[in-house]
């Protein structure tokens, strides 16, 4: 049985929870604190979230395709996005992002400012403030969205086959191995990936739960 789907589900996945991760938390602490224009940046920052996410590859495709500025650019330097892995984890971390970005800013909103006004009468700058007081209370809320967003990408379909494509044993992954799989008419492999990223799935949100009541219990 070929692997590469699930190697290169995992491959993708892992890349685009990173870029997530730290880009949600950065993006969830501006938004928060902005007095001005919130309700405009939190719609662009969460639109991938009720976009169709062909919709978001087509539009990733109008701007990293090769008739495109930024395409241009790109292939004059040497790098190719469009089918390629790297297209797979620019599209996965675009359509994962909201879930990692409203969720931490969710758990940040939630933080007792009380704790943050202490802090500032203590002199602590508003960085310190971020790494020491946010970011450890808000923590069981960033967990839970990481992996949230990590599932997010690993599934993944629409947007990743329109900009990574369908290329067995380089970009195809399990989601779009399904897809094949069901066009060509070959329903047991297909029923395979099925469960196979089913058990994946529970795997993870199991995990997620274990984690996050294992935090909880911990704090009290």
């Amino acid at each position: 049985m070929d692997l590469s789907p699930l190697w290169i589900s995992l491959k993708i996945a892992v890349m685009a929870t990173v870029i997530t991760f730290f880009a949600g938390i950065m993006a969830a602490f501006a938004v928060s604190h902005m007095k001005r224009g919130r309700a405009v940046v939190d719609s662009i920052m969460s639109i991938p979230l009720v976009l169709p996410p062909t919709v978001v590859g087509f539009l990733l495709l109008i701007l990293m395709g090769r008739n495109s500025f930024l395409g241009r650019f790109l292939n004059s330097v040497g790098i190719n996005v469009i089918f390629t892995v790297a297209g797979g984890v620019i599209a996965s971390a675009i359509v994962s992002f909201p879930i990692m970005y409203r969720s931490t800013r969710g758990a940040i909103d939630q933080v007792d400012t009380n704790l943050i006004n202490v802090a500032r009468t203590l002199g602590m700058s508003e960085w310190e403030i971020f790494r020491k007081v946010l970011i450890p209370n808000a923590w069981p809320g960033i967990a839970a969205a990481t992996v949230l967003s990590f599932a997010r990408a690993l599934g993944e379909f629409g947007a990743t086959i329109m900009v990574a494509g369908n290329i067995p044993g380089k970009t195809r992954t399990m989601s779009v191995a399904i897809y094949s799989f069901m066009q060509s008419g070959n329903r047991e492999k297909a029923y395979l990936w099925v469960g196979l990223i089913i058990m994946f799935s529970m795997v993870v949100l199991v995990l997620m739960n274990v984690f996050t009541d294992g935090f909880k219990r911990r704090k009290r």
